[in-house]
């Protein structure tokens, strides 16, 4: 299989969403700040489990110059406990309410795979679902996307957050996982999807040795054709291979934000706004010169 070379790969055209009917331009990187209305995480410092938390926190990534805010409310940390529809929307409520109500010029993505959360925040007024899934565990959530007429974000993950530590047996990962998004790809297409996102799932359902690998090799994902969302923020791709804590893997996170960049990456997905978006506006000033 031929793959981009890295001198093809930095960001080099606009994409174009339509949200609700509404045309909406990624002419350069943007950031997607994370929400975690959760009460567990790999990173305790996103637990954001109260509405005063998350109203704080949402504030703060605004003020930063977050352009998308992400909201989750099922953790997908490895191992993390499964919880019902009915318990993750009232999680995501007060957070999701908030930002319609007071920022309604901000981006709403929500990180769900089940249908019937998607179809509530949809009918709030969110702007994206962010699948980790990419559509292998609720099969009503393409027909839920498709209703809507938003983007959709396709990551790729097997199995999951539950037992997905044990399905990382690859022989060539960078074509299994292409070849895996593929399918998913045609599948949303298939079922109405118009604007899909690509996120090659670091940290799902493959180890730390996988991800470095995968990540190296990330241009090739521009063969989708489709803006490609990048989320490594305090991984343990990161802490583990500089044995440290997630608390600490701030540095290199931006590190690899900035390798995504050179990579292709449209939107970098972060637990740290402002530093995202410096690395954001250094990356273009040299780009630029």
């Amino acid at each position: 299989m031929e793959f981009l070379r890295s001198e093809d790969t930095t960001f080099s055209r606009d994409w174009q969403l339509n949200i609700r009917g509404k045309l909406f331009t990624i002419s350069s990187p943007q950031v997607m700040g994370i929400i975690n209305c959760t009460p567990d995480s790999f990173y305790k410092n996103s637990q954001k489990s109260t509405p005063e938390e998350q109203r704080s926190l949402i504030d703060l990534h605004i003020r930063n110059g977050a352009t998308w805010l992400d909201l989750g409310g099922y953790s997908t940390r490895p191992g993390a406990g499964h919880i019902s529809e009915k318990e993750e929307i009232k999680r995501i409520e007060p957070a999701l309410s908030y930002i319609l109500e007071m920022y309604p010029e901000i981006l709403v993505s929500v990180d769900t795979f089940q249908a019937a959360v998607a179809s509530y925040a949809l009918e709030k007024g969110a702007h994206m679902i962010n699948d980790v899934s990419g559509g292998l565990i609720d099969s009503g959530l393409f027909s839920v996307v498709s209703r809507f007429q938003v983007p959709y974000v396709l990551m790729h993950m097997r199995g999951t957050p539950q037992n997905m530590a044990q399905q990382n047996q690859y022989t060539n990962i960078l074509q299994e996982v292409i070849y895996e998004l593929g399918i998913q790809k045609e599948k949303a297409l298939q079922a109405g999807i118009k604007d899909i996102l690509i996120d090659p799932g670091f940290g799902f359902a493959k180890n730390g040795e996988q991800n470095l690998e995968l990540f190296s090799r990330m241009e090739a994902f521009q063969l989708f054709d489709c803006p490609i969302l990048v989320g490594n923020s305090r991984k343990s791709m990161i802490y583990k291979t500089l044995q440290i804590e997630a608390e600490d893997s701030l540095n290199g996170t931006t590190v690899l934000n900035t390798l995504a960049l050179d990579k292709g990456a449209s939107i970098l997905r972060v637990h740290d706004v402002k530093e995202a978006v410096e690395t954001v506006k250094l990356w273009e000033r040299v780009r630029k010169s």
